[in-house]
Formats: C-alpha cells, structure tokens, sequence
C-alpha cells in the first residue's frame, strides 16, 4: 500500500530530525524531550512497518514478526509519549531560566 510506504517514510524521516536535533541540544531536560519525541517517531516507524508486512506475503512467519514489529513500536511510542508528557513542562521551564 503506498500511503504505508508514505507513512513509513515520513515517521523515519521525523526520527532523523529529531536525532540531529538532539545532537545539536545543548540544554540536557531539552535534550531528553526530544529524544522522547525521537522515540515516538521510531515506535511509529516500526509499527508501521508491521502493519506493512501483513500486505506481503500470506506467510505464517511474516504474520508473526508482523505482530512482533507492532507491539515493539506500540511499547515504544507508549514510553515515548510518557517521557513527552513528563519532560515538557521541564524544557519549557529551563527555556525561560536560560
């Protein structure tokens, strides 16, 4: 499906964002809420690249890495977007101290 290869594009290209942002951070709550949205943008690309897998090939193995990548990026968007929640309010307010 093309809008999946879309997707899958797009969330790694986020990723990559976010890693070159992280190495230029110089601020350390800053750089740990962007690594958390990093996190997020690779649980999505590996979720999303499960759900891709279920359009190849009927096999009975492809269906189990298929759910394997799906609940990986699942597990790994979830924890990203609780390290998000919590590091927010941090970065906001070491960006007004600096």
């Amino acid at each position: 499906m093309p809008v999946l290869v879309i997707l899958i594009v797009l969330s790694l290209s986020f990723y990559l964002v976010y890693k070159v942002k992280y190495v230029r951070s110089r601020r350390p709550v800053e750089r740990k809420w962007i690594s958390s949205k990093s996190s997020i943008a690779l649980g999505l690309f590996v979720a999303l690249f499960g759900v891709n897998q279920f359009f190849l090939n009927g096999n009975t193995v492809t269906y189990i890495v298929a759910i394997i990548f799906i609940l990986i990026g699942g597990f790994s968007m979830f924890a990203g977007f609780k390290a998000y929640k919590h590091y927010l309010p941090l970065a906001a307010k070491e960006a007004q101290e600096s």
